[in-house]
């Protein structure tokens, strides 16, 4: 992820041109990027846990974000690093942003087998909700 955000920099345009539609496009997703996955960190606030297995007391989140999208979070950081790369012209950043969403999506496809061990609801849940990108995957 770190090679995401530092590629752009190291081997992008070196500036930022407002009337680049590219660029702006880019600074837009960046910034649609953070707010999902701040939403997603808000929303499931004391549930929040760096590690695969959700909480034991934790709640399924279906609304706000979560109603959008399963992992806000992971597709907050794929958007953000994307937008990222065309702010700064970088193919050698889009190429880390590549690993990036193979990263998140194995991560994610771990975390739902066990979210469907603790939500008898999660199938159908995942079932009408987009992944990692909102009305996209």
């Amino acid at each position: 992820m770190l090679g995401a955000f530092a590629a752009p920099l190291v081997w992008g345009a070196g500036s930022f041109d407002g009337a680049n539609a590219i660029q702006v496009a880019g600074a837009a997703l960046t910034a649609l990027g953070i707010l999902l996955g701040l939403a997603g960190l808000a929303t499931l606030g004391r549930a929040l846990t760096p590690f695969p297995r959700p909480l034991a007391r934790a709640r399924l989140r279906q609304t706000g974000v979560y109603g959008l999208v399963r992992h806000p979070i992971y597709g907050g950081v794929i958007l953000a690093s994307i937008g990222w790369s065309m702010s700064w012209l970088s193919v050698p950043g889009l190429a880390f942003c590549v690993v990036t969403v193979f990263f998140f999506d194995r991560k994610s496809r771990f975390e739902e087998s066990l979210l469907r061990e603790q939500y008898a609801q999660y199938v159908t849940y995942a079932a009408r909700v987009r992944k990692l990108v909102p009305w996209i995957y």
